[in-house]
């Protein structure tokens, strides 16, 4: 079963608002960036592996940071906000500034070290399996002690299991493994504790593969090369703790080719005359014009096409009072690219009640 019309619209929503803010931010020129003294030196040394490929250094210095934004953007909040999207999810922190510390006993606390030092002095191998069995038995609830913060990015749970998954960079920083391996053994052993009856399963999830070749699947992945490509990774996590690509998405949406209609639903809307289209669905003056219409089913915008379907009928009704009309020339999107889902609630409700 394939992604719902409903999901599908919402990362289109998510989709919309990312581009939208980059186009403010890209560099037409290189009028913000006139003096990098420095970065011009050092890329001195480069010239000639810039020739032909690069002929205005400061605007690809500008363009370079402009590229560092969208690769925040991409891993702060657009990953993050699709994967609660598919999964139903949310991002959980147990912290002393947000829900609180969760308990686990100071026998899981020593088995935890014993299990990092372990792995950190290679007198052992990762193993999920072997380290869940210890750190879930033996649950000594009379000296228990705070868990450590620590958050999961996407958290979702159903009435038999709960899954929690970091999203991690895909070049993570050295030495970020070893902490990033105590946190989740700390965060499953606390969380096994709040939820005794219930599977607990926390990964570190990786929302592509660069490792892939230009002759391979942009959406398929080599979990050994990958982990061969970050250090440390091997030393402290087993292949099921990591969700990797297609295996990240589809773990997600419990469905099958999940991250190849996330880029089809991109390369829906992210080609060329974007920018414009937007300005044709943000302007309800247009909203007769077939080619309003056709942006929005291309962009996978099966609530405005409701209701641009139904526009005679909506405007027989609103026609009747001032304030119905002023909810129906409101605009579909705002200047950041957020849906007006107030507007097609009263819009889509006096259908209803029409019926």
């Amino acid at each position: 079963m394939a992604l719902s019309n409903s999901t599908i619209e919402k990362i289109s929503h998510e989709v919309i608002k990312t581009l939208l803010a980059r186009f403010e931010n890209f560099p037409e020129n290189a009028l913000s960036n006139r003096n990098a003294p420095f970065h011009e030196a050092f890329l001195n040394a480069f010239s000639n592996k810039f020739d032909g490929k690069v002929s205005d250094i400061p605007f690809f210095i500008s363009l370079s940071s402009w590229l560092h934004g969208l690769n925040t953007t991409l891993g702060q909040s657009f990953f993050e906000n699709v994967a609660h999207i598919i999964c139903n999810g949310e991002k959980r922190e147990y912290t002393s500034k947000k829900r609180g510390n969760l308990k686990i006993s100071q026998i899981q606390r020593d088995e935890i070290s014993k299990i990092i030092a372990d792995l950190s002095n290679n007198s052992a191998k990762p193993n999920k399996a072997d380290e869940e069995s210890r750190i879930f038995k033996n649950i000594d609830v009379k000296i228990l002690v705070n868990a450590m913060d620590f958050s999961a990015d996407v958290f979702f749970e159903d009435n038999n299991e709960i899954v929690a998954i970091e999203i991690k960079s895909v070049k993570p920083n050295s030495g970020e493994m070893r902490g990033e391996k105590q946190k989740i053994l700390e965060g499953k052993a606390a969380l096994k504790n709040l939820y005794p009856t219930k599977d607990i399963s926390f990964f570190i999830g990786f929302p592509f593969d660069p490792t892939v070749a230009d002759s391979e699947q942009r959406t398929s992945y080599n979990l050994d090369r990958f982990m061969r490509s970050i250090i440390n990774i091997e030393k402290f996590f087993a292949k099921d703790e990591i969700l990797l690509a297609e295996s990240f998405w589809d773990k997600l949406s419990s469905e099958k080719f999940t991250m190849q209609t996330i880029l089809n639903i991109i390369n829906d809307i992210a080609t060329p005359e974007f920018l414009q289209s937007f300005q044709i669905i943000s302007d309800g003056s247009k909203r007769s014009s077939p080619k309003y219409l056709e942006i929005l089913h291309k962009w996978h915008l099966y609530s405005e096409e409701y209701l641009v379907n139904e526009d005679y009928k909506i405007r027989a009704i609103t026609n009747t009072s001032n304030n119905l009309q002023k909810i129906y020339n409101k605009s579909a999107f705002n200047d950041k690219g957020k849906y007006s889902w107030d507007r097609y609630t009263e819009l889509s409700n006096l259908l209803n009640k029409r019926d």
